[in-house]
């Protein structure tokens, strides 16, 4: 924070009426203990009192309010040989990432103040202890359980709403996200003035206002981070493509890391992407042309259902593995859905993000993606796609043409049930002829399928859709969940 902000912060927190359990004010420095003491004490009342931050000002008479400067330099101190805010770190627990800031209020008045993140998940303890603010008074948490108990029963903040990046002018806003790609895809005019823009992203919860300066949430950050290495809470989840030159992952010929939030670079991903895939070439009647071997729109879906359903809490990334023969797609986390359950159920761990990636134009309505994905790779006679959980990680694979004859049977049980669902959402039934054109087999070969049918039936994957009826040449099938 620059030495306006905190200014204007001070000013802020002196219009409070009283001291509270998140904000205290001292004149001067008395010990060390007692400042790990109010760290915990407010840190804990931030958390119970909804605020994002507690608050200790040197400077400051604690009962009028009055701004008197101090002689005590929170940054400079020691605590024997070490530095006060190391020696305070150490023996918080958990160790929470407090700020200290000495400054200038005027020509004659300096201040310090500590900037306390609140409480998260648990209480913060200072020398395995854990405190609270009742009235002026210090008191030990464990004197007051019911406080205890709303601190341990809070909800843990969605990471889409953490903050990322903090103390920021609107100027820094700007400067960090890019505020043309956010008006540019909601297709809607950007604002002439800054604020009109700020008041916009405070609405979408990509920027949030903290006294008298704003913070970019996490959300901010990675839909619409210029370089994502500005935000290193967020770096970790750049989406990353690596093109094998075989069918494994012997011999790697490119590779390539996202540096930018996912809005600002999900069409200059997808372009790199399906220029890495190969093609098939159609010779025309006055030209060659190349057809993709794989649906575009299938990939875009499933790259961005991977952005949208990772686990952002888990280590690791969203990743593209593009091989001679498949395409892997998979994100960090295991699915809140059944695999077999992903063409009709819906739920996201990350609902925000979601909902402004549909806005944005970068995947369908809520539970719609899929489908398009499996009929896509039906039209271009693909294998069925294939969803393996391990690891701690959803992976996607989508297989390059391959013959019928050369379909294992589980792949033909696969495709069939996926076949089957596909009908089920678009409100019509699996049929042995809809299956067989599904797999371009002739008319006559009517067994064939009836074979897949049958083994896809013993695999309790699909079910007749009437039991009674005694035809089979007017069977239908629905799924095992329908």
């Amino acid at each position: 924070m620059n030495n306006q902000q905190l200014k204007d912060l001070i000013n802020e927190l002196v219009k409070q009426p009283n001291e509270s359990e998140w904000v205290e004010f001292k004149h001067n420095f008395h010990s060390a203990e007692e400042i790990g003491q109010t760290i915990s004490a407010l840190s804990n009342g931030a958390c119970i009192h909804n605020q994002k931050y507690g608050y200790l000002i040197f400077g400051i008479e604690d009962k009028s309010h009055l701004i008197k400067g101090t002689d005590f330099k929170g940054k400079r101190h020691k605590k024997g040989n070490e530095d006060l805010e190391h020696w305070l770190l150490t023996r918080l627990n958990p160790r929470i990432d407090f700020e200290i800031f000495d400054f200038a209020y005027d020509e004659f008045r300096e201040l310090s103040i500590f900037i306390i993140p609140s409480a998260k998940n648990q209480p913060v303890e200072f020398f395995h202890k854990a405190y609270i603010r009742v009235n002026s008074i210090t008191r030990s948490l464990n004197e007051f359980p019911e406080k205890q108990a709303k601190i341990w029963k809070k909800e843990s903040i969605a990471f889409e709403k953490e903050i990322s990046k903090k103390n920021l002018s609107p100027a820094d806003i700007l400067r960090y996200l890019s505020s043309e790609t956010y008006f540019d895809l909601m297709q809607i005019p950007q604002p002439s003035s800054i604020e009109g823009v700020l008041d916009k992203f405070l609405e979408e919860g990509l920027i949030v206002k903290d006294k008298a300066t704003y913070a970019i949430t996490k959300l901010g950050a990675i839909l619409f981070a210029k370089n994502l290495k500005d935000f290193e809470n967020v770096d970790r989840k750049s989406i990353r493509v690596i093109v094998y030159k075989g069918k494994n992952k012997v011999e790697t010929e490119r590779e390539q890391i996202g540096v930018k939030g996912y809005a600002i670079g999900f069409s200059g991903l997808l372009d790199w992407v399906n220029s890495q895939l190969p093609a098939n070439e159609e010779i025309g009647r006055a030209l060659r042309t190349e057809s993709r071997m794989y649906p575009e729109i299938a990939i875009r879906e499933l790259v961005a259902n991977a952005l949208i359903h990772q686990d952002l809490t888990e280590k690791g990334f969203p990743m593209i593995e593009i091989f001679s023969d498949r395409i892997e797609i998979s994100n960090p986390g295991t699915p809140l859905v059944k695999p077999d359950r992903f063409i009709d159920a819906y739920l996201s761990r990350n609902d925000k993000l979601a909902d402004l990636m549909r806005r944005l134009g970068f995947c369908e309505e809520k539970g719609s993606g899929l489908d398009k994905v499996i009929f896509y790779n039906e039209i271009y006679q693909l294998p069925p796609i294939n969803v393996i959980v391990a690891e701690n990680r959803t992976r996607v694979t989508v297989y390059s043409y391959k013959t019928l004859n050369n379909l294992d049977k589980m792949e033909k049980v696969r495709a069939c049930y996926q076949h089957a669902c596909l009908k089920y959402v678009s409100n019509e039934k699996m049929t042995n002829q809809s299956l067989r054109e599904r797999f371009k087999i002739e008319d006559h070969n009517y067994s064939i399928a009836s074979r897949i049918i049958r083994d896809c039936i013993e695999e309790g994957l699909i079910k007749e859709d009437n039991p009674e009826n005694k035809s089979r040449k007017f069977a239908s099938y629905i799924p095992f969940w329908a």
